[in-house]
């Protein structure tokens, strides 16, 4: 869970990083939401998948 924090955290600096005017950059509308939600997907797939047990 903590790589997809880590991911969420990181688009949103990505986006912020953009020097566009109001975020219209490469950075601030594509690569940063992707990667958010990149990070996103990745913990509800943390939180849903089922554990495997040791039997």
């Amino acid at each position: 869970m903590f790589i997809g924090i880590g991911l969420i955290v990181l688009g949103f600096v990505l986006i912020s990083l953009d020097s566009e005017p109001h975020g219209n950059g490469i950075l601030g509308l594509t690569i940063g939401p992707i990667v958010t939600l990149a990070g996103f997907i990745f913990e509800f797939y943390a939180i849903l998948a089922k554990s495997e047990k040791n039997s």
